[in-house]
């Protein structure tokens, strides 16, 4: 049995009547019928343009948005079907990184408070020293200064930012995450501190993970196998080196040819 499964998943919006120019209502195919596994430890890079529908996959995995049909069955069990208290309790199981980590963070809120909130949703009775040392061990994990661990989000730098929005994703424990252009805002030289410690976490803590990002570069560095999503479908699929060296779909080809070269 497969860690995750995604089984003809379909996430359809309808727009207000007459908004594209039409008489009926009009139905955006965000996501139009997707079915794919990954095994546990995975990394799967989910690859596509600005508008392709990954995002909408993504929180339709994190049952952030409901699917229109189909379902995700995490480790046996239909996530899908699940009430919203369910979801909220299965969801310390699946954490997500997203792209801007400052929008994401709280910025009443410092590093300290931030980590206790998402440890507590594991842990609720920890506290005092035992919470102290869980937090700064996990900032320690993700290369934080454990000193800084009363400061604010904007006192940090973006790749600091981004380490902290790992260190919470980690916070509850979870053995799914999904890492939604985690390194798109960043320098390229942080880019790659950010992908190196992804891959260490995975190899410490056993995660499974899905990588989102529109750049193939950077998903060939670090994802075992490329989904490659077009229109709301996945239109090619295979391991990252098979994709890069042996594409077969035309927009996989076009990907490839965007990838900028020196010389």
């Amino acid at each position: 049995m497969a860690f995750l499964e995604i089984n003809d998943i379909q996430t359809h919006f309808t727009l207000s009547k007459g908004m594209l120019g039409g008489q009926k209502p009009d139905i955006v195919k965000a996501v139009d019928g997707i079915t794919m596994s990954i095994q546990k430890g995975e990394i799967l890079g989910l690859v596509g343009e600005s508008g392709c529908g990954k995002s909408t996959l993504s929180r339709t995995i994190m049952q952030l948005i409901p699917a229109t049909s189909g379902s995700v069955i995490l480790e046996g069990q239909n996530i899908s079907a699940l009430s919203p208290s369910q979801v909220r309790h299965r969801r310390l199981d699946f954490q997500m990184i997203f792209q801007d980590p400052y929008a994401s963070l709280n910025p009443r809120m410092t590093i300290f408070s931030t980590l206790a909130e998402a440890i507590r949703q594991r842990h609720p009775g920890l506290k005092g020293n035992d919470l102290q040392e869980r937090i700064e061990r996990l900032m320690k994990r993700c290369g934080l200064d454990q000193s800084a661990m009363h400061k604010y989000p904007h006192e940090f730098s973006g790749g600091q930012r981004q380490r902290i929005a790992i260190a919470r994703a980690l916070a509850p424990e979870p053995k799914l995450i999904i890492a939604d252009e985690p390194v798109s805002a960043l320098d390229v030289s942080i880019q790659s501190q950010i992908l190196n410690l992804l891959l260490e976490l995975r190899k410490d803590l056993e995660l499974t993970m899905i990588f989102i990002s529109h750049d193939l570069s950077v998903v060939r560095y670090i994802a075992d196998n490329i989904a490659v999503m077009y229109k709301g479908k996945i239109v090619e699929y295979g391991e990252a080196e098979e994709v890069f060296n042996n594409a077969q779909h035309e927009y996989t080809q076009k990907l490839l040819h965007a990838i900028p070269h020196i010389g």
